[in-house]
Order: structure tokens, then C-alpha cells, then sequence
């Protein structure tokens, strides 16, 4: 009789991700816990207070804890509760490893592509722990090909040491009515971005396509970006965003209504005209699956792993074209169809994508390492 293999997953982050990365964690602990034949989870979490603020000092404090955590209190924990494996969905795992093995999930590699983002130290705990326990792992799983082949570039790790597990969407609730109560939405029509308001987000690529396309008579839409500033300094890009809405004049058209609760976040989806992603850097995009599970035509920038998540049932469109981007919005509103056949694409699509394949996909992994 196989033995059964122990899985120790470490859910601290659910306390501070708040994007898609909280997404991946909370949807793979959902399918862990129906249970797998041959495999038992435990859901590891820091008792360490967690802050999120800004005060600089508070924040060195918290990296400190994280630290604590994540290199002296998880491998104790997971030794003593027998872990064959530990798994960490926050591209951090134990240097130190007491009889286990660790699988790391490298979501990106913006650390790399952003130093300036991120606090000195911060980059320092990353590098010397983060990116050599990883290379210390059997294999680390990245969410698409484009975020193996960014690892890739920057790293020494071997090629065959990373593995690509595709996402899936977030199970929502779907809800008729806003919890929050009606929108004050002046046209009948809008188009829709859900995401914090980074400048990799180039968000207001999207208020100067709006503003394009009311010159052109094309009035009846407005612009609804869900989503909060960013928590990080250097890499918020709220300012720019406030800047040209006011430029042309559309803070009547263009509605922030902050973070949306997952109970809500289908109704944007449902009553949306268009969904537009036109990020000049993403490592998987799960905003793609979630408006194809809501029948939500799709454009997306042509850059990136957005084409390769969106497949054949996206329209891709220059990010730093804004005239490219309004003509493709224009050729969808315009045409029925295809919106229709854009919907029919996207189901097809979304076909691929699942939480159970990515958790069965993972749990060949932790077999391969066991054995």
C-alpha cells in the first residue's frame, strides 16, 4: 500500500493578497480540502499579526515577521506535523528544510523587472532566500509559459526545473443586485477593467480611448474601474489615472467604485459591455477567465501572457496605441456578431481552465517529488 502523501500549505498570505494572488490560494485550498486520494493537507497559518499599512517603519517590522515565519516557524510546524511537501503560492519557501520537500509558486517575475517597487531590504530577503530556496525545490510552478520563460531570463534556475500549471477564475457569487446599492452610471452602457490602479496597469490608456470614442458620438458608454490604489508608492498609479480623467472631463463617465467583495464583483461582469485588459505586464490575467465565465467579450493589450491566456477568443490591440485600441472597440460595438461570436469563443476558452485540473496537475507534481 502507497504511502500517504503529507502536504503542508502555507495560507498566511490570505491575510494580506487581496488580487489574484489570493485568488490562486483560496481556490486550490478549496479543492486540497474535498481531499485527494493518496494525499493529506494541512493549511499552515503565521499567529503573527499581520500589517498592512504604510508606516515605514510598521513595514520593516512585518518583513521581519515574515521572515520569522516563513524560515523558522513554518519548517517547525511542518516537521512536526510529518509534511513530505510544503507548498507556498507566495513565491517564498523555507531555506531550511526538516524533512520535507518545498514546491514555491512564482506568480511573475516583477521582482526582477521592478526593483524600484519594492523596498531595498525587502529585495535582499528576496534574492538570498526566496529565489535560493527555490533553487534549493525539486520544481517551481509558474501560471504560464510567459511568466517560465521571464524566470527564465533573469534566474539560473534550469529550465525543466519549472513547471507551468495554468489558473482558472474565481468562483462568484452571482448576485442580481449590488450589496452596495445602485451605481450613479450616466449611460446605459459601460466598459469595465477590475484591478489596482498600477501604472503597469496603464489605466488611463483606457480614459483617453473613452474620451476618443465620445468625440467620435459614441456617448452612451461610460468607464467602470473596480479596484483600489495600490499600497505600494513607486508603483501607484492613481495620480496619473485622476490626472487624465480630469484632462478631458469624464469624472461623470469614468466610475471608481474602490475594492468589490466577490458578492458583487459578477454584476459588474454580467452588465458590462466590453472588458478591457491593457496592461503592459501581467503573469496570467485571471480578469480574462472571470469575464469569459460572465460571457464578456474580451480586449486585450498584445503583450505579455495575455494572448496566451485569451487563446483565439480575445481581440488583442497595441497597449501604447490608443488609436488601435479604439478602433477594436469600435469594431465589436459596432458589430453585433461579433460580439456573439466573441462570447461563444470565450466559453470555448474557458473550457481549458479549471481549479480541479489545476489541483490535480499539482498534486502530480507532489507525486513525482515523493517518489
Amino acid at each position: 500500500m502507497a504511502k500517504t502523501i503529507v502536504v503542508g500549505v502555507d495560507v498566511r498570505d490570505l491575510k494580506i493578497a487581496k488580487t489574484g494572488t489570493k485568488t490562486y490560494l483560496e481556490e486550490i485550498c478549496k479543492e486540497f480540502k474535498k481531499g485527494k486520494e493518496g494525499f493529506r493537507f494541512h493549511f499552515f497559518d503565521s499567529p503573527i499579526p499581520v500589517y498592512r499599512g504604510r508606516n515605514k517603519l510598521a513595514k520593516l517590522i512585518e518583513h521581519f515577521h515574515f521572515f520569522v515565519w516563513k524560515q523558522i516557524m513554518l519548517p517547525l510546524i511542518a516537521f512536526t506535523h510529518g509534511c513530505d511537501i510544503v507548498f507556498c503560492t507566495d513565491f517564498f519557501v523555507p531555506y531550511m528544510r526538516l524533512n520535507f520537500k518545498t514546491v514555491p509558486v512564482f506568480h511573475d517575475a516583477f521582482f526582477w523587472e521592478y526593483p524600484e517597487h519594492y523596498n531595498k531590504y525587502w529585495l535582499k530577503i528576496f534574492h538570498m532566500f526566496g529565489v535560493n530556496a527555490a533553487k534549493k525545490s525539486r520544481y517551481i510552478i509558474t501560471p504560464t509559459h510567459y511568466a517560465k520563460k521571464r524566470l527564465l531570463d533573469f534566474s539560473s534556475i534550469p529550465a525543466d526545473k519549472i513547471i507551468c500549471i495554468g489558473e482558472a477564475p474565481k468562483t462568484l457569487i452571482q448576485n442580481k443586485e449590488l450589496s452596495t446599492g445602485a451605481i450613479n452610471l450616466k449611460t446605459k452602457k459601460y466598459f469595465l477593467h477590475i484591478g489596482t490602479f498600477e501604472k503597469r496597469k496603464n489605466l488611463d490608456l483606457l480614459v483617453e480611448a473613452l474620451h476618443i470614442l465620445r468625440l467620435k458620438g459614441f456617448t452612451e458608454f461610460s468607464l467602470i474601474l473596480c479596484g483600489q490604489i495600490s499600497p505600494k508608492n513607486d508603483m501607484d498609479g492613481s495620480e496619473k489615472l485622476l490626472n487624465t480623467i480630469d484632462k478631458y472631463n469624464l469624472r461623470e463617465y469614468v466610475l471608481m467604485p474602490g475594492y468589490v467583495s466577490d458578492k458583487d464583483l459578477s454584476w459588474y461582469y454580467k452588465h458590462a459591455e466590453l472588458y478591457l485588459f491593457p496592461s503592459i505586464n501581467e503573469g496570467f490575467g485571471l480578469p480574462i477567465l472571470e469575464a469569459f465565465q460572465n460571457d464578456l467579450p474580451v480586449l486585450v493589450a498584445n503583450n505579455t501572457c495575455l494572448p496566451e491566456v485569451g487563446g483565439d477568443a480575445v481581440i488583442s490591440f497595441n497597449p501604447y496605441d490608443v488609436q488601435d485600441l479604439v478602433s477594436k472597440i469600435q469594431h465589436v460595438i459596432t458589430n453585433p456578431e461579433i460580439r456573439l461570436q466573441l462570447i461563444e469563443l470565450g466559453k470555448r476558452r474557458l473550457s481549458f481552465f479549471s481549479w480541479s485540473k489545476t489541483a490535480n496537475e499539482l498534486t502530480e507534481i507532489f507525486k513525482r517529488i515523493n517518489n
